[in-house]
């Protein structure tokens, strides 16, 4: 393959390079969203979205690219998701030129908030080995100005979507994965490290402020098997969910369920953190179920290292041995 695509072809602008394109978006977005401030300062330059770099990324592709990394929109590989895999055989180091490579990285930091971007990058790095983020390896399904377009990136520990809303009822794009390995396969009791351990953490705190009963309820013995894609599978009920209902708790303890929530949506940009609580809220809060898996606990030291919170349309299915990997599927319907 060609490793020096510099230039990206455009028919309403001629050729120029990735770095021309970041400096005029940035310039042009700046100038039309610039908001007066105290002092007559200027507005802070603004990054491209991450949708605008794929569309970019797209177009700097060679044809030997296309043919091994692009598939129709509705190709079943779009809607998998896994633990540990590449969409393709092709990973990021190998196969795509060095600016190619910044770009997908661009993509990826601007799909996270800019509080835990860092943070989760470093994990990506972490747990791909030698290689780091370049282990990754992507695939492109649809086309740019279509309305059906998604990027998604994979690797160990790591599925992202981006897809500018182009599946429509589907949080992040669909269903994505995140997890970490800190220290080892088989983390202590405190997880040292992880990344996301702070999840965890909070959620046992909403354990710590039930009943007997409600304990009783909550904690269960095994939980779900990993199980690729049907992991999140989504039941659609209500009722009959596995641990306590959100609607038989206390207005504190739900108040601290919310708490969670936002946790668990804190690495992700705010866009996909506010798309994913309106479908959850749409589907009825109080539909939530909270379990927590008493035979998974690592240490022994009652902190639960496994647990999952589901409704009839989602699944954020925590599981923290023998370290962290998480599950999450939220979409507006079932079906």
């Amino acid at each position: 393959m060609n490793t020096d695509i510099r230039r990206i072809s455009c028919p309403d602008c001629g050729s120029y390079s990735r770095r021309d394109f970041l400096k005029t978006t940035l310039v042009g977005t700046a100038a039309a969203t610039a908001v007066p401030l105290i002092g007559g300062a200027a507005a802070a330059s603004v990054k491209p979205r991450s949708e605008t770099l794929v569309t970019t990324l797209y177009g700097t592709l060679s044809e030997e690219q296309r043919k091994a990394i692009c598939f129709p929109f509705d190709h079943p590989l779009r809607s998998k998701v896994d633990n540990n895999w590449h969409i393709t055989d092709k990973t990021l180091t190998a196969f795509f030129n060095n600016d190619q490579q910044a770009m997908i990285r661009d993509i990826f930091v601007g799909l996270h908030s800019p509080e835990y971007a860092e943070r989760v990058v470093k994990q990506v790095e972490h747990d791909s080995g030698k290689e780091g983020f370049g282990a990754s390896s992507v695939a492109l399904f649809g086309e740019p100005g279509t309305g059906k377009f998604e990027f998604v990136l994979t690797g160990r520990h790591c599925t992202r979507r981006c897809d500018g809303d182009s599946v429509a009822g589907a949080a992040f794009g669909g269903p994505i994965f995140y997890g970490h390995a800190a220290e080892g396969f088989n983390e202590k009791p405190n997880h040292p490290g992880n990344a996301y351990w702070f999840q965890a953490v909070r959620a046992n705190e909403v354990f710590k402020m039930l009943d007997g009963k409600q304990r009783e309820v909550a904690l269960l013995g095994d939980s779900r098997d990993e199980e690729g894609t049907k992991t999140v599978e989504l039941s659609g009920k209500n009722e009959g969910l596995p641990g306590i209902p959100v609607s038989a708790l206390s207005t504190d303890q739900r108040d601290h369920v919310r708490k969670v929530m936002a946790d668990l949506l804190a690495p992700f940009r705010k866009d996909d953190a506010d798309e994913a609580m309106k479908l959850v809220e749409a589907n009825g809060f109080e539909h939530l179920h909270m379990a927590f898996y008493k035979n998974e606990d690592i240490g022994n030291d009652g902190v639960w290292d496994v647990w999952q919170i589901e409704g009839p349309t989602m699944v954020w299915y925590f599981r923290g041995k023998p370290h962290v990997h998480v599950w999450v599927n939220i979409r507006g319907s079932a079906a």
